[in-house]
């Protein structure tokens, strides 16, 4: 394999990480949401997906470059919901 074609196939591995993690948090961002709206409207809720996202992104980046994301607990949800 030549310079460019090793150069070539690093980016395509960056690149496809990068869409993988991208897809991961946009699941953990709408279980966030999903987390908050109930929160908001008094319904029961938990962090389970949010976790669960959460612990595939921050495996996901030990394969990589993307960053990590932190767990989240009903507090935290409690917080942001009543704040904003």
């Amino acid at each position: 394999m030549n310079v460019h074609e090793a150069i070539t196939a690093h980016s395509r591995k960056q690149h496809l990480h990068l869409v993988e993690f991208e897809r991961l948090d946009a699941l953990r961002e709408q279980a966030i949401e999903d987390a908050v709206r109930k929160c908001r409207n008094g319904e029961p809720f938990d962090v389970d997906r949010i976790n669960e996202a959460t612990a595939f992104i921050n495996a996901h980046a030990k394969e990589g470059i993307s960053p990590t994301r932190k767990y989240v607990t009903i507090e935290m949800v409690k917080q942001f919901a009543f704040s904003s």
